[in-house]
């Protein structure tokens, strides 16, 4: 598409609607945003809907683990439903990490790398477990990928990724378990 951007695309998922803007995020691209944090609704549908999606192994997973930060709410959630814990890697090393574990990625809504971050204990938390990887949205898959390689660094065994939206910038989605695809806008 070229031209005039629309200012707004309306998405509907898990029987919802959410009008989100359109935000470029290069000269030749822009998304429309999805942010979940703040929306509980949302968040809480969503979870559900992904708890009762048939190809998610619910009674198989051991642990959820997300990248900070938006995937937090929808991963506790999820984890509720699942009765199960989950663990959060982190977009920087912190101070009180112990034997850290590290991943760069590069997200198509981060401007250069970052880093992902388990910390020792939580690493100890998941080895020889079954995990599954939560996420908002998948786009290029940068983040997904970078996750994934980072628990591999753990020894546990990712049995399944999942998230609320496929964002359609690359990723292929064969492996993804999502609930609605999201179109990107070329510009």
């Amino acid at each position: 598409m070229s031209g005039t951007l629309p200012e707004f695309y309306t998405l509907t998922v898990a029987g919802l609607r959410r009008r989100l803007p359109i935000i470029k995020v290069s000269e030749h691209l822009a998304i429309a945003s999805f942010v979940m944090l703040g929306d509980t609704e949302l968040i809480e549908r969503t979870a559900k809907a992904l708890y009762e999606h048939p190809a998610l192994p619910r009674y198989e997973i051991d642990v959820l683990v997300c990248p900070e930060a938006k995937a937090i709410p929808l991963t506790h959630c999820l984890a509720e439903l699942l009765q199960v814990n989950y663990i959060v890697a982190r977009k920087s090393l912190k101070a009180y990490m112990k034997n850290p574990v590290v991943e760069k990625v590069k997200s198509i809504t981060t401007t250069g790398e970052q880093l992902l971050v388990l910390d020792g204990p939580d690493v100890e938390r998941i080895r020889g477990r079954n995990v599954c990887i939560v996420d908002d949205v998948v786009s290029t898959g940068g983040s997904i990928k970078g996750l994934e390689a980072l628990l591999t660094k753990t020894g546990c065994k990712v049995i399944a990724k999942a998230a609320v939206l496929l964002e359609e910038a690359g990723y292929t989605g064969e492996d993804l378990i999502y609930l609605e695809k999201l179109p990107v806008f070329p510009c």
